[in-house]
């Protein structure tokens, strides 16, 4: 089987959400959307990686593909759960009612059915895709709670006397919604409530729950949501919430962070480690596959903390840890993990990392890709983070197709896909920079 390290890419063709995130019988799953036959979207089936530190993984074979009426057009995101020493994936099935006669791995028209289907696994690494899956939540038809075709990603959690689910959908009147769902054994769910708020686009994907020491938090991707002219509309948020389990009631507040301020990163998923820490990873998508042979790519497992209602990402400490082996060049560096720069920015500090180039301005760490990412649409070239109060510490982790920068321990996080990155390093106006590698 193929093995990544540090970064999870796509094992070939193409890769996109994170699925099925979970610590299950002493080694990580993670599971994902692919498309095996091309370097392009097309008909979901869910991929199968596992790790037993977050660090090296293992690609296995493809757990979920479409075998059903109700998932034959594709098995789309979800999660998983342990129950009783079983693996249970919950995901979306699709059905399109309309294929794309040109090709049947697009809809015309959002004609299709979104069904919330159940396949259970008794060890986490045999699935049987024909005898096991059944619907757990039909495609809604009463438009007065979501929508038939744009319901979808189903987040399963353990509560306090119960199972819970929360799925993003479109409401009635064209706002992202979500629905939030009861069950006492994983196979009947009730329709609890609904949570939405005004101007957060018309559809919501891939929600994710959790409580935190700080805070409880909501992680949204919305389809939809105003602009500045110079991104993609659809990112990943988070804020921190108010929630009321028996009632699943919801209040989210008007303010809110980016996942990440690169704005490459979509379709966040988390769980809880070994530890028992808050952890995450998402999507990185990228304009074009790399050598034409697979598009897609996962960042570094991130331990979510809120310290003083502000939502920090920090590199998870298996991940820190192992690039413990001090370098004096890029062309030292393990070609597979990459490598990584510490370093303190100063004021109006300068940083070139092969063509990538990252400055302090403004009391914002800036960065510019135009150098090493070719003229696509669509996709912004210039990033900044918010205003930063105090100093600026820099963990930069470099890979050939991803740099992920982390300010002050991850207060906040600036993470671009790259193409055609050189191996020079130049500086200006920053302090001491230490090289480490695997």
């Amino acid at each position: 089987m193929k093995k990544d390290i540090v970064h999870l890419k796509s094992p070939g063709n193409w890769i996109n959400d994170p699925n099925g995130f979970i610590y299950y019988k002493g080694k990580y799953h993670l599971f994902y959307q692919n498309f095996p036959y091309a370097p392009v979207w097309g008909t979901m089936h869910w991929g199968h990686a596992v790790s037993e530190d977050l660090v090296s993984w293992e690609h296995r074979e493809i757990a979920l593909f479409p075998s059903k009426a109700e998932d034959q057009n594709g098995c789309f995101s979800g999660s998983a759960v342990e129950l009783d020493g079983k693996l249970y994936l919950f995901y979306t099935g699709v059905h399109y009612e309309k294929p794309d006669p040109e090709n049947i791995h697009l809809c015309l028209d959002e004609q299709y059915a979104a069904s919330q289907m159940l396949l259970c696994s008794e060890d986490g690494f045999y699935f049987d895709n024909f005898g096991r899956k059944r619907v757990v939540i039909p495609a809604i038809e009463d438009k007065s709670i979501g929508d038939r075709a744009n319901t979808r990603d189903p987040k399963v959690w353990r509560g306090k006397d119960a199972w819970y689910m929360v799925l993003g959908t479109r409401s009635e009147d064209n706002r992202g919604s979500l629905l939030f769902y009861k069950s006492t054994n994983l196979t009947e769910w009730i329709y609890v409530n609904r949570a939405s708020k005004e101007g957060f686009g018309w559809m919501w994907e891939c929600p994710d729950y959790f409580e935190t020491e700080g805070g409880k938090v909501l992680l949204l991707s919305p389809l939809g949501m105003p602009g500045d002219g110079k991104e993609k509309a659809e990112q990943t948020i988070c804020a921190l919430v108010a929630f009321e389990e028996e009632t699943c009631t919801m209040a989210i507040p008007d303010t809110y962070q980016f996942l990440d301020y690169g704005l490459d990163l979509y379709a966040a998923q988390s769980t809880v480690d070994a530890d028992g820490r808050r952890i995450l990873t998402a999507w990185l998508r990228m304009p074009e596959p790399v050598n034409g042979e697979w598009s897609g790519m996962f960042c570094i497992p991130r331990v979510v903390e809120v310290k003083d209602g502000h939502i920090y990402f920090r590199v998870h400490p298996n991940v820190e840890s192992r690039f413990a082996r001090q370098i004096s060049s890029v062309k030292e560096a393990d070609a597979a993990a990459g490598y990584r720069l510490s370093l303190d920015m100063e004021d109006k500090g300068f940083l070139d990392i092969g063509g990538y180039q990252v400055c302090w301005k403004n009391r914002r760490i800036c960065t510019n890709r135009e150098k090493v990412f070719r003229n696509y649409q669509d996709y912004r070239l210039w990033f900044e983070t918010p205003e930063i109060k105090g100093g600026c510490h820099l963990d930069i982790y470099v890979d050939k197709n991803l740099i992920e920068i982390y300010v002050n321990e991850g207060e906040y996080v600036i993470s671009n896909a790259v193409y055609d990155l050189k191996e020079e390093i130049f500086s200006e106006g920053i302090g001491e920079m230490k090289l480490f590698t695997v």
